[in-house]
């Protein structure tokens, strides 16, 4: 199925790897605009770069999502250049060493909550006001497959995607009559650089899905441009799995 967002404006959070920098690239393949942030500075230079390469019109922001002023300075930032925002890609998120809770120390939870969960509330505010403004719009908000399961030894990132789920649910029905559909997806293993840099042996990841492999940031790209787009046009507060079955066993 191929998608078009041709003169649409897409902002896509964390989107300098992984899952987000798949989502930049799927929706500039569709003719998005697009409007990228990462808290890296070289991680964003090289997606830019890439996405220029690509043929779209970019707009690249260095942006703390767990910071009110980084997050409110984005917005006027996308529509000082863009006029609009039509779509939303809270994607932006981190995690900590698999580890028992009882040596889970009180930084590392607060900064796991802070990007993972007030990061999504403080960008979902942001992107709402704007979209009342111009009359509504989309967000896609990135969950888990652990917003309806457990992993044990991650409970503060166990601990955020569920709690984003809550807010995504919570939050739609709230703005469901103005044309803002907010919508999660939740996605099963895949072998990003987070999820590379925090597991040494990826098989073991695999056995959690019933199809027995890891998932494509493609795969999950699909399922958020299915959200953003039309084709979704009945679906608000919902939680889409692309987790290979792992919430099924």
């Amino acid at each position: 199925m191929t998608f078009n967002f041709n003169h649409k404006v897409v902002l896509i959070t964390g989107a300098g790897a992984g899952l987000g920098y798949a989502c930049a690239m799927a929706f500039a393949e569709a003719g998005a605009k697009l409007a990228i942030t990462d808290i890296s500075q070289q991680a964003l230079d090289k997606a830019v770069a890439d996405l220029q390469e690509a043929g779209a019109d970019v707009l690249g922001l260095i942006n703390d999502a767990s910071n009110s002023a980084d997050v409110n300075a984005m917005l006027e930032a996308v529509v000082a250049r863009f006029g609009r925002l039509d779509i939303a890609v809270n994607n932006a998120g981190t995690a900590t060493p698999l580890q028992e809770f009882h040596e889970v120390g009180e930084a590392e939870f607060d900064r796991v909550m802070g990007v993972n969960l007030k990061g999504v509330w403080l960008c979902m505010q942001a992107e709402i006001r704007q979209m009342l403004k111009q009359g509504g719009g989309r967000i896609v908000n990135m969950a888990s497959a652990t917003s309806r399961n457990t992993y044990p030894n991650a409970s503060p990132y166990v601990t955020s995607k569920f709690a984003v789920a809550g807010l995504t649910r919570t939050v739609a029905v709230e703005y469901a009559n103005r044309d803002i559909r907010i919508n999660a997806i939740c996605p099963g293993n895949v072998a990003t650089p987070l999820v590379v840099s925090l597991v040494e042996d990826l098989s073991v990841l695999a056995t959690k899905h019933a199809i027995n492999r890891l998932g494509t940031p493609q795969e999950v790209a699909n399922g958020v441009m299915y959200l953003a787009s039309d084709l979704s046009s009945f679906s608000t507060g919902s939680l889409l799995e692309v987790d290979g079955g792992w919430n099924a066993i």
